[in-house]
């Protein structure tokens, strides 16, 4: 092999060479985790990949799994993950992931392998059109020249790349794609033709270490603002959740306003220092009454609107003013009312001036969450049955301080939305929520666990089912993930949709039962399997949680009856509030 000036620099052809240019420039731009799909067209890439020493190379057999791994992986650091997959369809498996990370605003660097053009059009195997492939959800796209050995095209190279990672990390971060063609040969064969590029790839080619992003800032100014209104932290996911409470609670104190916490913002999870946290307000507005006598004048929404549909339309029948701070340009307003929109985050956002909060709303608001709260948790102490939000509940409860939770959509998000209480205890809560799907929840909890504390899965059998490619991922975890599944056969949260007064067709066709073992799924991929028969035994078991492996705890529910006694729950608590 011919040396290079750089360790990650391959010359021993065309290929090698542009593909280790592109890696060594990811790398300078803080990219250090790839995933892979094995497959013919993206040697020259998984192989610059993999040899790079500052890039940790991850193969994975299934696309679809491997695309939300890579999700997982960003959503923990924060930081962009290369993505790479051979030409074809292999690519289109990465849509659901790349449609999750574009509305929830993850970085992804997506390198799709493609033919060279005199190849398209003709019947060439494993070749589709993947010109602009995932259209509008990537705010970036770029079909790279096929490769050419010539410091105009490496520098073409170079700074496309740059403009790339720049692009996916932006204030509005997202996945960007690179389309990136490649002739014969795909393997590392010797060619002298790049040979004489050696002297002009030094440290001057690659520049300067690249500049730290700034967070963009912003101000807002309180002065004159009504005395009665709400914040709510909606769902939020950030790198550092201790700054973004401590944000909530300086805007809390500046404004005088009860902070609406949804349990996927820090503002629940992280409350020591927010003072007038409302947890129930899913229960409190179920009380008609009450809820018009908490009709705010203004709004200041914090991330995204909750999942709480009682709040959503307790907000738009308000037709308050609002204020919608999260760092994005795209409209997050779906209620469409009255609402101006800052494109800030709330971490960077400065206040200037402060108002009086009308004491006695807040002390209303205060005084509800009080009783409601206190309906819920004397009922969930007394329920010994394995009931679906009592799993929640303990949960946020129980776990050991900072630990790491992934929550599936469906039933799982909202029991955490109904049950979590307001705590200190740091749990970081990671989701899916930006198009809400069940798709690849397994493989985002795999990612997220992967070099990070001992993480938790909270699912159900649906969801869980629906990505059990993602178990393959097991020999590769560096780290603890427990799944928790709430075994209830079938989709619980069409138990609380009109259409489950419709049977038939409604068990078949909606609820979708399933005839699954777990036990000898589980064991199918070596992972331990652990049935919970009783609530002293599931705190037992998460109160410590292991340091590496895969381990499943599975809860067998009745979806009917916890369907039933959630909304007899949620009822009682606002009558009682």
């Amino acid at each position: 092999m011919t040396m290079s000036p750089f360790p990650s620099l391959d010359f021993r052809n065309t290929n090698t060479l542009w593909c280790s240019v592109l890696a060594e420039t990811l790398v300078r731009e803080g990219v250090t985790v790839a995933v892979t799909s094995p497959g013919s067209r993206s040697t020259p890439l998984t192989m610059a990949l993999a040899r790079h020493p500052q890039m940790e190379a991850i193969p994975v057999l299934d696309e679809r799994s491997a695309a939300f791994f890579a999700l997982g992986i960003a959503k923990r650091t924060r930081k962009p993950v290369a993505l790479v997959c051979t030409s074809g369809t292999a690519a289109a498996n990465y849509l659901p992931a790349i449609v999750e990370a574009s509305e929830s605003g993850v970085p992804l660097i997506v390198l799709t392998a493609d033919r060279p053009p005199e190849m398209r059009e003709c019947s060439s195997g494993q070749t589709i059109d993947q010109q602009k492939l995932y259209g509008g959800y990537v705010s970036f796209y770029h079909e790279l020249c096929v490769p050419e050995a010539t410091l105009p095209r490496l520098r073409y190279l170079r700074q496309t790349v740059v403009q790339a990672v720049a692009r996916a990390c932006a204030l509005q971060a997202g996945p960007v794609h690179l389309n990136c063609p490649f002739r014969d040969p795909l393997v590392p064969v010797e060619d002298a033709a790049v040979a004489s590029l050696r002297g002009g790839l030094d440290e001057a080619f690659f520049g300067a270490p690249p500049h730290d992003l700034l967070a963009s800032s912003a101000s807002l100014d309180v002065t004159g603002w009504p005395t009665c209104g709400v914040i709510i932290a909606g769902p939020d996911a950030v790198s550092d959740s201790a700054a973004y409470a401590e944000a909530v609670a300086q805007l809390a104190k500046s404004l005088g306003w009860p902070v609406l916490a949804d349990a996927l913002s820090p503002a629940r999870r992280k409350q020591d220092g927010v003072n007038s946290v409302v947890t129930a307000y899913d229960a409190i507005l179920r009380n008609a009454e009450l809820g018009a006598s908490l009709r705010p004048e203004r709004i200041l929404c914090l991330g995204g609107w909750p999942t709480s549909k009682a709040l959503r339309s307790w907000v738009e029948q308000s037709d308050a003013e609002v204020v919608l701070v999260a760092p994005t340009f795209r409209n997050r307003d779906a209620l469409h009312g009255r609402t101006r929109h800052l494109a800030a985050a709330v971490e960077a956002l400065s206040i200037r001036g402060s108002i009086a909060g009308d004491a006695a709303y807040r002390d209303k608001w205060q005084d509800a969450e009080s009783r409601a709260r206190q309906c819920i948790d004397a009922a969930l102490t007394a329920e010994s049955e394995l009931v679906e939000p009592k799993a929640a509940w303990l949960l946020a409860q129980h776990l050991p301080e900072r630990t790491a939770m992934c929550v599936a959509n469906s039933m799982p998000v909202r029991d955490l939305e109904y049950f979590w209480p307001a705590t200190t205890r740091g749990l970081d809560v990671y989701f899916n929520r930006g198009a809400n799907g069940i798709d690849g929840t397994l493989s985002t909890a795999f990612g997220v666990a992967h070099g990070g504390r001992p993480t938790v899965l909270l699912t159900g059998d649906l969801s869980f089912l629906h990505d059990t490619n993602g178990l393959l991922l097991r020999p590769a975890l560096r780290g603890s993930l427990t799944i928790v599944l709430i075994d209830n056969r079938g989709g619980g949260i069409f138990e609380h949709l009109p259409v489950a007064q419709f049977d038939p067709p409604f068990e078949r066709y909606f609820a979708t039962p399933q005839d699954v073992d777990f036990a000898a799924l589980c064991a199918a991929h070596r992972v331990e399997f652990v049935p919970v028969e009783s609530w002293a035994r599931f705190t037992e078991l998460i109160e410590t949680l292991p340091e590496r492996g895969v381990r499943v705890l599975a809860l067998r529910t009745d979806r009917k009856r916890d369907a039933a006694q959630r909304k007899r729950l949620l009822a009682a608590a606002g009558q009682n509030a």
